[in-house]
């Protein structure tokens, strides 16, 4: 029997509420929504990577990708992404840095929607992911 498993990989804060960062079940891997926060030790408050779009977006890459790592999937394994700004105008910088960090990805690259929405406390960008393994 698959069972759900929460992913929480080393470095990340406690969600603000009951969610957890991943869930695997079987080969299918749910990123939540990740934001710009640096690694952190388990109690210390979430620290934003910095107030720039492209702070806030290398970092929120990187945490998607440790949620990824964490259960065993690749960005490789990535069917979906969904970005979420806060700012439209933000869009063609967000859009350089994503061509640039995927430059080198494989195989064909993963579906994407961006939408715009409201975030808390400086945030300008959310990503969340769907991957499926094997």
């Amino acid at each position: 029997m698959n069972r759900k498993t929460a992913i929480t990989p080393a470095g990340h804060t406690a969600p603000p509420a009951n969610f957890s960062h991943g869930v695997r079940k079987g080969n299918i891997l749910q990123v939540a929504g990740q934001v710009g926060f640096l690694p952190a030790e388990p109690g210390d408050a979430p620290v934003v990577a910095g107030p720039a779009l492209r702070e806030q977006t290398l970092q929120t890459l990187a945490n998607v990708q440790a949620v990824l790592e964490a259960g065993g999937a690749t960005w490789e394994d990535v069917l979906m992404l969904r970005v979420y700004l806060t700012d439209t105008g933000h869009f063609d910088e967000m859009n350089a840095l994503y061509n640039d960090y995927f430059a080198d990805l494989k195989e064909a690259p993963a579906a994407r929607t961006t939408v715009y929405v409201g975030l808390p406390g400086g945030l300008l960008i959310e990503i969340d992911a769907l991957a499926v393994l094997g």
